[in-house]
């Protein structure tokens, strides 16, 4: 009885421990093969300072990726800072995360903890609804 109850206490724990730890993850709509960085460092983003930053990378030649920065940008405010990370402006950015296609869309915690990402298209609805997510 005392190893069964005790086994209980262990499996409710570690499905306990386990929902805590991918909470952290809101969201992920990056197709298979689409690399998506756990972590990024915020002082090289805008406001690092900010609860929360959306960033979105991109390419010149993307037809995509104007409606994505668009969609990020009305997100915008005193808690949620926007960049765009450009491959023509920035690709040492692109490198640094291996990031090998766009528009892909970023919504990362305080620490730099990616909490949900969006490869292609995303409205700003959705990227509300991660934001409300982060803590």
């Amino acid at each position: 009885m005392t190893r069964a109850l005790l086994a209980l206490a262990l499996g409710a724990s570690a499905v306990i421990i386990g929902f805590l730890v991918n909470r952290r993850r809101v969201h992920t709509s990056a197709a298979p093969g689409v690399r998506v960085p756990d972590r990024v460092a915020r002082a090289e983003f805008a406001r690092p300072d900010a609860r929360a930053l959306v960033v979105v990378f991109t390419s010149a030649s993307c037809a995509t990726c104007a409606a994505v920065v668009s969609a990020a940008a009305t997100v915008r405010s005193n808690q949620v800072a926007v960049d765009e990370a450009e491959l023509g402006a920035r690709p040492e950015v692109h490198e640094r995360y291996e990031i090998d296609a766009v528009p892909l869309a970023l919504v990362v915690d305080r620490t730099g903890i990616v909490c949900a990402s969006f490869a292609g298209s995303v409205t700003a609805d959705e990227l509300r609804d991660a934001l409300a997510l982060v803590e």
